[in-house]
């Protein structure tokens, strides 16, 4: 059974107004691999480009986009975040230098925070 379809399976936003509001996190990854002369720019803390620091507009442009989840992602309830955190750091470890975006979110509520986690790391990923 599809949780978005109603009985005559039209779209429909899942009703979570009986189910307990317990402690929900959420983590996602995404991995973003760069070109050799962007990753010479990594000075050990942040990639500055000539827009400023690329990790940090990253996590700002992350955690709006995991605000705005409900805005992107059709039947998403909209959420009051308790927490919002990204881990972001250049691994150069394999054949391409590869940006590993994480980000962890966490609310109370009738509801799980996976879409939240999904928008943050997408945002971050795009910025």
């Amino acid at each position: 059974m599809l949780t978005h379809l109603d009985d005559s399976n039209r779209p429909a936003m899942v009703d979570v107004g009986d189910k307990a509001t317990p402690r929900r996190t959420a983590r996602a990854r995404a991995l973003v691999v760069l070109p050799p002369a962007v990753a010479d720019l990594f000075d050990g803390d942040d990639i500055r480009g000539p827009k400023g620091p690329v990790f940090h507009t990253a996590v700002l442009t992350g955690t709006q986009a995991a605000k705005k989840a409900s805005d992107l992602i059709l039947l998403c309830h909209p959420l009051a975040l308790d927490r919002c955190a990204f881990d972001i750091r250049l691994d150069t470890s394999g054949a391409r230098p590869t940006v590993v975006i994480e980000c962890e979110v966490a609310t109370v509520g009738r509801t799980g925070v996976e879409m939240e986690a999904l928008a943050g790391v997408y945002g971050a990923a795009l910025a």
